[in-house]
């Protein structure tokens, strides 16, 4: 069983940056590979990125490349979104995901956090 704990989500002007961070409970963190995914109200659940357990390996949704970073830290278990020049249409619930095996952009993931929200005023 993993537990996972979104944090550091808020209100920001457009333009400006938020970093979130997800920490996970258990031991073998760096078997799973973890994912972001945002919902905004009245939308689907949407693929944002995705990290491998290693960190080796990462993915983005076209849409947030080039503005967002994903990262971990396998010692602290954490996964981490760093989210630069933030747009109104970024504004959602953001979750993490995790699952045992390779990432997907799907959201076929085990284990799910309770959400963040990011909102992103103009």
């Amino acid at each position: 069983q993993v537990q996972l704990v979104e944090s550091g989500g808020g209100l920001v002007q457009a333009g400006g940056s938020l970093r979130l961070s997800c920490a996970a409970s258990g031991r073998t963190f760096s078997s799973y590979a973890m994912a972001w995914f945002r919902q905004a109200p009245g939308k689907e659940r949407q693929f944002v990125a995705a990290i491998s357990g290693s960190g080796y390996s990462t993915n983005a949704a076209d849409s947030v490349k080039g503005r967002f970073l994903n990262s971990r830290d396998n010692v602290r278990n954490t996964v981490y979104l760093q989210m630069n020049s933030l747009k109104p249409e970024d504004t959602a619930v953001y979750y993490c995901a995790a699952r045992t095996g390779g990432y997907r952009r799907l959201p076929e993931y085990d284990y799910w956090g309770q959400g963040t929200q990011v909102t992103v005023s103009s």
